[in-house]
């Protein structure tokens, strides 16, 4: 069991609603620092880091393993879920206090997901398998009827229907209707591990997904059909994959030696936007909804990178040093 720790309070609700209200977005980053790795048995220098106004990362939330993402409870910003190797961490008081909310089975978990229109739904994809949650992630069940391959590192909850789930497999994409409790599989997509699928803020039948070896992917109906696009990535291993929230045309995949490609014509061509980078292995990407036009991009141990000029030049955005797992925007209080 995980011990109590207490934080300063953080306010959450998702990105969306912010969007809508108006609010601007905090920017979390979940890495380990692995250039330049600590032996400890209390991880000191990986986890979950918070962006500040000033530009320094400050460190945030629970010291445990393995941290590779977290999200909040639309419309109850006291719910926070952090995905990690440990299993899935749970706050109730606005991260003031954290307990471990799965049990000892469950491991090596990837990302969680909110269902936006139906908040005590809640989805979490693990290398063992996706897990669901009734009751805001106060307890979880295996969801695996249906998936002929459990390995999951990558849910999304449709923002347009409630219980409507896409999670990326070593055996591609599945859908759900029913809250996870049944998948299907989704024969046009491809028959590879899924490694980051996402959704459109500004379009939302518009979902993007990378993969190990079959490069990027793109489905225009919803995650109903795929069809591989960009053929000068097509072998590559994409970790990343981020749609621009303010402009549906505007997309980007990111992978190890393939650094940063981006469509501006809603995925027609791409273009190797890699030029004043350190290196070209990128892990992750995300379109920043405060800086409309704005790039994140999370370089293997050489750091994170930003461009506000759809790639074509970059900035030094610091956390030198680290392997990321993932880019999020929450709002803030």
């Amino acid at each position: 069991m995980i011990a109590r720790l207490r934080l300063p309070a953080l306010w959450i609700a998702t990105v969306l609603s912010a969007a809508a209200a108006g609010a601007p977005a905090q920017f979390y980053a979940a890495v380990a620092m692995t250039k330049a790795q600590k032996n400890s048995s209390t991880p000191t220098d990986s986890g979950l880091y918070r962006r500040e106004a000033d530009g320094r990362w400050t460190h945030f939330g629970p010291r445990i393993l393995g941290i590779g993402s977290v999200a909040a409870q639309p419309g109850n910003p006291a719910v926070l879920l952090i995905a990690s190797a440990d299993g899935v961490v749970r706050s109730t008081d606005a991260g003031r206090t954290w307990r471990k909310a799965t049990g000892w089975e469950v491991v090596d978990v990837r990302s969680i997901a909110f269902d936006p229109l139906n908040p005590a739904q809640v989805y979490a994809a693990t290398q063992w398998g996706p897990i669901r949650s009734d009751d805001a992630g106060a307890t979880w069940a295996p969801a695996h009827a249906g998936l002929a391959k459990l390995y999951s590192q990558t849910v999304v909850a449709d923002r347009t229907q409630s219980g409507r789930v896409l999670i990326g497999t070593e055996d591609g994409i599945y859908l759900s209707t029913d809250a996870a409790r049944t998948w299907t599989h989704v024969a046009s997509s491809p028959a590879a591990t899924i490694l980051r699928l996402a959704q459109s803020g500004a379009d939302a039948s518009l979902w993007l997904a990378g993969t190990q070896h079959h490069g990027v992917w793109l489905s225009r109906d919803g995650g109903k059909t795929w069809a591989q696009v960009d053929p000068a990535s097509a072998s590559a291993n994409l970790y990343a994959a981020a749609l621009d929230p303010h402009d549906a045309k505007v997309m980007a995949v990111g992978g190890w030696n393939t650094g940063v490609r981006l469509s501006t014509d809603g995925g027609a061509t791409w273009t190797d936007r890699s030029a004043g980078l350190p290196v070209k292995h990128v892990f992750v990407l995300a379109f920043d909804p405060n800086t409309p036009g704005r790039l994140w991009a999370s370089t293997f141990e050489e750091g994170t990178f930003f461009s506000d000029d759809r790639g074509q030049t970059w900035q030094d955005g610091g956390l030198y040093g680290a392997y990321g797992f993932d880019y999020i925007f929450i709002p803030a209080p």
